[in-house]
């Protein structure tokens, strides 16, 4: 298909904006959003997407509005294009005739996998917030917050053996497409009676020893479906397949081979593995992109979202951006990048609150000096004995004189030594400070401040140890405590987003096509928001019972 952009978009027909306006009397959030902000997307945006020569294609603007109406209810491609045919409200929208019929749902898909081929996911929530910044309904360097939820992938969830058997079924399933006569000869017969059928709808043995030989059994059937492969009459597409890409390594990880004699198999074993391993573990051969993690008594399958928010008194709270990432990644990973896509978008707030998970010396101190950002949280939660007990001598009670490389404790003992050193595990500095047992043993504060023949500090460097001491004291003042407090908002936007929008639940698999659903969702979410604002519908309060009311 090839683009046409047209000059001028078309103005909403008389008789499409006659009965719509008839029909909704008192107003409707697709006519409040024709009105106020006109087609808000043009052909042009799109215009790289498509090749120069062929058929014309249908009209992108109005693909893009479809695609987040479509988010904005839940619907699916074949029940988007039937509102296209049947709905006066989308028609006015999208400017269409009222006898128009629409377009087949398939171009839903064409149009998001265009996105996604040229990595253009972020244009949908871009030109939204164009078209609030025209309108003077953002602000520049105002003030923006951030939390992030679960995404559940569009998969089983898979005990190992489930998903031992599975992988060989999925990459078995993937070769009988591409080289079915020789996958015939290859396959012996009792390949079929074990994965003809999804492994759930299958009664495996549930423990011991006949558990372990049908595990090793599978094993054994991988790798011969593997060896196969790799010799030299090996079909190419076959070799080439994503599927046996999973089953080498799902098979690489959970199994040993050892080398036969006299051209026998080798042994195959079990490797050791407890529970779901390490993080980069695949958890289904349908989406080897999610990813397992528990948190705060929640285990799941998937991703992690983050939103963040503009907060700004006396504007409408518009998504700015959306991150989205396999579920293992933790948050403090992402605030750099958060920061790093808010100023590339020309987004930079001058206040970001967020919660203690997002907050290290090492983002306090990068987001002022990249991007001239208060960074505004708790930090995170320091679990030795001295915080936990009130009358105990903390870090913080110690001065510490960078100059000389001294530390000098409330008792007035100065450290004896001062070194320098890197972690192994992600090559951060630290400086370790020691204090001479011969100082600390007899010195009355002892029990307050040590349980060790010596006390000993690790400090952050210069730069970062002063941003988090600025940062806790902040936040431990009355005035920190009511910033803070304007964070609880972006979880009212979790649960709209969660309640309204499924953006808790994965429509699509894998990780790029999880975060297109991340940026939708927040693009339609904006939509609704506007709307709610050129309605003038308010803010609803936080739901108190009755019952509760009684005590205030």
């Amino acid at each position: 298909m090839s683009l046409r952009p047209q000059s001028a978009l078309p103005p909403v027909p008389e008789d499409t904006a006659r009965i719509a306006r008839t029909a909704f009397r008192r107003g409707n959030p697709y006519l409040l959003l024709r009105d106020h902000l006109g087609p808000i997307f043009a052909d042009t945006a799109f215009a790289d997407l498509y090749p120069a020569r062929g058929q014309p294609a249908y009209a992108p603007w109005r693909l893009a509005l479809v695609t987040l109406m479509q988010f904005r209810e839940g619907l699916s491609d074949r029940q988007a294009a039937e509102a296209v045919r049947a709905r006066i409200d989308w028609k006015y929208l999208l400017a269409l005739d009222l006898i128009d019929s629409g377009f087949d749902h398939s171009l839903l898909c064409e149009f998001r996998g265009r996105l996604l081929q040229h990595a253009a996911s972020e244009r949908l929530l871009a030109r939204i917030l164009d078209t609030a910044r025209d309108q003077g309904l953002l602000k520049a360097r105002g003030r923006q917050r951030t939390d992030s939820t679960h995404v559940l992938a569009a998969v089983r969830d898979l005990n190992r053996v489930e998903l031992l058997a599975e992988t060989l079924r999925a990459a078995l399933n993937a070769v009988a497409i591409v080289a079915p006569a020789w996958l015939r000869v290859l396959a012996p017969p009792e390949w079929h009676s074990r994965y003809d059928h999804r492994i759930e709808e299958t009664r495996l043995p549930e423990t011991g020893a006949k558990r372990e030989a049908y595990v090793l059994q599978v094993g054994a059937d991988g790798y011969r479906l593997l060896d196969a492969l790799d010799d030299a009459d090996a079909p190419p597409p076959a070799t080439a397949l994503a599927a046996v890409a999973v089953l080498r390594r799902v098979w690489a990880r959970h199994f040993v081979r050892g080398s036969g004699t006299d051209g026998e198999a080798g042994w195959v074993r079990l490797r050791e593995v407890r529970g779901r391993g390490p993080g980069d573990r695949v958890e289904s051969p349908y989406d080897i992109d999610a990813r397992f993690r528990a948190k705060s008594g929640t285990d799941w399958t998937g991703y992690m979202v983050h939103l963040t928010e503009t907060c700004d008194h006396g504007l409408p709270r518009l998504v700015v951006h959306t991150d989205t990432t396999p579920a293992n990644v933790h948050e403090a990973v992402r605030t750099g990048a958060i920061h790093e896509a808010l100023s590339e978008a020309g987004l930079t707030p001058s206040e970001h609150l967020v919660d203690a998970a997002y907050v290290s010396a090492e983002q306090l101190v990068a987001a002022t000096a990249r991007y001239g950002i208060d960074l505004i949280g708790p930090t995170r939660s320091n679990h030795s004995w001295q915080r936990r007990n009130a009358e105990a001598i903390q870090v913080a009670d110690f001065i510490v004189d960078w100059e000389r490389r001294r530390a000098r404790c409330p008792e007035g003992h100065e450290s004896t030594s001062w070194g320098e050193y890197r972690d192994a595990a992600n090559a951060r500095p630290f400086i370790r400070v020691s204090f001479s047992p011969g100082g600390c043993r007899p010195c009355p504060a002892k029990p307050r401040c040590t349980r060790a023949t010596s006390r000993r500090l690790t400090l952050h460097p210069r730069a970062e140890h002063e941003a988090l001491a600025a940062a806790r004291k902040q936040h431990e003042s009355e005035q920190g405590r009511r910033l803070y407090e304007q964070r609880q908002g972006i979880e009212g936007t979790i649960s709209q987003g969660v309640r309204s929008f499924g953006l808790r639940r994965a429509r699509y698999r894998g990780l790029a096509k999880t975060t297109f659903q991340g940026v939708a969702t927040a693009a339609a979410l904006n939509l609704d928001r506007l709307a709610a604002w050129f309605g003038h519908r308010p803010l609803a309060s936080a739901h108190t019972s009755r019952f509760s009311a009684l005590a205030t």
